[in-house]
């Protein structure tokens, strides 16, 4: 897939944690951990809107477009 999640350095960036960050935003860890480790097929945007409020930050911010090539070299797929 072409979009990556980057909500693992948002979060190192703002300093806060997996448990801190799925109460703040009202969302089961392992649905969050699904996010943060890239595997998610969907998100939605009450979600989106919800941790870019939680973490003071844009969408641009977690969700980055690679080509399929570049995605394959990362391993981040």
């Amino acid at each position: 897939m072409a979009i990556i999640i980057n909500l693992d350095v948002m979060m190192a960036k703002r300093k806060i944690g997996l448990t801190e960050l799925a109460g703040e935003v009202d969302i089961t860890l392992a649905n969050l951990s699904i996010l943060k480790n890239n595997k998610a097929k969907a998100v939605r945007l009450g979600t989106l809107d919800s941790i870019c409020k939680a973490l003071n930050c844009q969408p641009g911010d977690i969700l980055e477009y690679v080509e399929d090539d570049e995605a394959d070299d990362t391993g981040k797929e």
